[in-house]
């Protein structure tokens, strides 16, 4: 039988029938032919349970040895990180004070906002701190602010007294 009266076959079985029975019946016999193993049952003797308890029991292997493994690795790992610097553990104050040492005892307040990952705000009111303990100096340069640690602070920004201390 070709195809194409196959098709003609079941359109024309599934239009006489009352029900959809005898169409589906027809239709799985009729694909047979086409199909390998289509009109066979999909188990054998349970062989297809077997292969999945199989996988189960592979796949659950599997993830103990990777659950040991990195339980195993996990204290190894931690052993060979380095020991954390000094310079996590610096405060804002200190921070400011050593961006400043490092940059020659002075530097424009817009250039520590750049430098650091603060806002102005926040860099604003540290430095005003300082300044306020006497920790560095900040002077008015038009439209900025140069901060000073004592000491670095430019020779025309001292009055003519401290001038000649120096």
């Amino acid at each position: 039988m070709s195809s194409r009266r196959r098709g003609s076959t079941l359109r024309d079985a599934y239009e006489s029938s009352s029900s959809g029975a005898v169409a589906s019946t027809i239709t799985a016999s009729s694909w047979s032919g086409f199909l390998p193993g289509f009109g066979r049952p999909l188990q054998l003797d349970g062989s297809a349970h077997l292969a999945a308890l199989a996988g189960m029991v592979a796949l659950a292997v599997l993830g103990g040895i990777l659950v040991a493994r990195n339980r195993y690795e996990e204290p190894a790992s931690l052993a060979n990180e380095p020991e954390p610097t000094r310079e996590e553990f610096v405060t804002d104050r200190e921070r400011v004070q050593q961006l400043l040492r490092d940059n020659g005892g002075r530097m424009k307040q817009s250039n520590i906002v750049d430098s650091v990952d603060w806002s102005k705000a926040k860099v604003s009111r540290l430095l005003a701190d300082l300044e306020e303990d006497g920790q560095i100096t900040k002077l008015r340069l038009g439209r900025e602010n140069l901060v000073c640690l004592p000491g670095h602070e430019p020779t025309a920004s001292k009055s003519p007294e401290q001038a000649n201390d120096d």
